[in-house]
């Protein structure tokens, strides 16, 4: 098997490259979100149809079943979405309510040499994560773990990434934090030739009025579309640079 270094920055760049030239206009979609709190015995569903412009993430949303409609970024987190590259990431989360502001930014992409016949090997080196090979990975389906260094600073790092064979694309990422306990966990496929979330899992410790307590937000995507027009007029307007 070649370095985990290499076989993690080969499949990051495999998957920018299709993220960046695969990009829909649109995305309609369905999400069911299931918040709990097991230490206080409590959950919430919040399930919303939403239809999103991708380039700037602006959304229109219903309440499921018959409830309010509300626009703004897509409800909890747009559906396409490259978590290796660079975002800013805040959220407040409580048993009534998800809030999550997401700004997506550049594309991590690692600068590879050309192949040259007269080298023996490649042998590359990530700065700020080191990976390794899962026990269960294999050349067929690539499974990272990956830990920060000193380097990495404060914030999220792919902790996990499983390598789907047939797309070699991800097709499933953790995301840990460095200085806190917060997980993202994101799992994908390819629905009509687009990169999309299919699943999501968010974690973390909140801290409100005297109480200590883990909220756990689960969240199936389904019913993807993906419309070359816009699905709601409110969508029409090109989005600001």
């Amino acid at each position: 098997m070649i370095p985990p270094d290499l076989a993690f920055a080969m499949l990051t760049n495999r998957t920018a490259l299709v993220y960046q030239n695969s990009a829909p206009t649109y995305i309609a979609y369905r999400e069911r979100t299931h918040v709990t709190a097991p230490s206080l015995g409590r959950s919430q569903d919040i399930d919303r149809s939403v239809q999103v412009r991708v380039a700037d993430d602006f959304a229109v949303m219903q309440d499921l079943p018959q409830g309010s409609q509300r626009t703004g970024q897509a409800f909890p987190i747009i559906p396409y979405f490259d978590p290796i590259s660079n975002f800013g990431f805040s959220y407040f989360a409580n048993l009534k309510r998800v809030d999550i502001t997401l700004t997506r930014k550049d594309l991590a992409y690692f600068p590879l040499p050309s192949p040259d016949p007269s080298v023996n090997a490649v042998v590359a080196y990530n700065s700020f994560w080191a990976a390794r090979y899962a026990p269960d990975s294999t050349d067929a389906r690539v499974h990272l773990q990956l830990s920060p260094t000193p380097r990495a600073g404060d914030g999220f790092y792919p902790s996990d990434v499983v390598e789907d064979p047939q797309s070699q694309l991800f097709s499933h990422i953790e995301m840990k934090t460095t200085n806190g306990d917060e997980i993202i966990s994101l799992d994908y496929a390819v629905i009509d030739h687009h990169w999309v979330i299919t699943h999501g899992a968010f974690t973390a410790t909140e801290h409100t009025f005297g109480l200590t307590f883990q909220v756990i937000a689960n969240v199936t995507y389904d019913q993807f579309a993906f419309p070359a027009t816009p699905p709601d007029p409110r969508l029409a307007p090109s989005p600001s640079p």
